[in-house]
């Protein structure tokens, strides 16, 4: 599948906006007082962000061909 140029740094910019935000939820859940409750929360967002992070290198490397 191709994409544009354009399209990909739009993903891109998509990606980094979403990260900021996982990462956001990850430290307001771990400076929660009880955060054992929301261990299952903060694993899926780390596991998102790491997703998103692979994401986002693999559209760097595409926008530097």
């Amino acid at each position: 599948m191709e994409f544009s140029k354009d399209e990909l740094r739009e993903a891109k910019r998509q990606i980094d906006s979403t990260l900021h935000k996982l990462r956001e939820v990850v430290r307001t859940f771990e400076s929660k007082e009880n955060r054992e409750k929301y261990r299952s929360q903060i694993t899926l967002a780390k596991r998102r962000i790491k997703a998103f992070e692979i994401a986002g290198y693999l559209i760097e490397r595409e926008l530097a061909k």
